[in-house]
């Protein structure tokens, strides 16, 4: 069984509206699994995809941008998490540093809003942490990335349904 398939029967009891904000404030999932899911199984309003997908998106970032820096300076104290944060936190600088710190927070909105793997809210977030970029200004690029996400999946997937629909 999927993980997809798995999550789905997990919220199965759930309204179908909850389930989209439950599965957009995913890590694994996001916007990016939340609007196709309301989109394509839940029959959803487009509009009322859209909103109930970004608002799970954005539920996990206040907390994220909040207390990822005392939660990792808590766990660091540990091997095991040492070496996760060492790993991330290179990672993110080694593959996005030129563009931190050419662009700042424009940088940081068009890393979220690129609907990839590895690219939204959540990594929006550690990314922000490792480049030091102020709360306000996170916050509002992350938004304003997830914004640009959610309409560029939304007509994405409303395309490939619609394509669907022809054959």
């Amino acid at each position: 069984m999927s993980l997809e398939a798995v999550v789905l029967e997990l919220l199965s009891s759930v309204p179908h509206w909850l389930a989209t904000v439950i599965i957009g404030a995913l890590p694994i999932f996001e916007l990016r699994g939340a609007i196709p899911i309301a989109l394509g199984i839940y029959d959803m309003n487009p509009i009322a995809a859209y909103l109930f997908a970004v608002l799970g998106n954005m539920i996990p970032v206040v907390p994220l941008l909040l207390y990822l820096d005392p939660v990792s300076k808590y766990l660091r104290r540990y091997a095991i998490f040492d070496s996760f944060f060492s790993w991330l936190f290179g990672r993110t600088q080694r593959n996005h540093s030129a563009r931190f710190e050419k662009y700042g927070t424009l940088a940081l909105t068009i890393f979220v809003a690129i609907p990839l793997p590895v690219t939204g809210a959540w990594t929006g977030c550690a990314a922000a942490f490792v480049f030091g970029i102020k709360f306000r200004h996170a916050i509002i690029a992350i938004l304003a990335g997830v914004l640009i996400a959610g309409l560029i999946v939304s007509v994405v997937t409303l395309t490939g349904i619609g394509l669907l629909d022809l054959i």
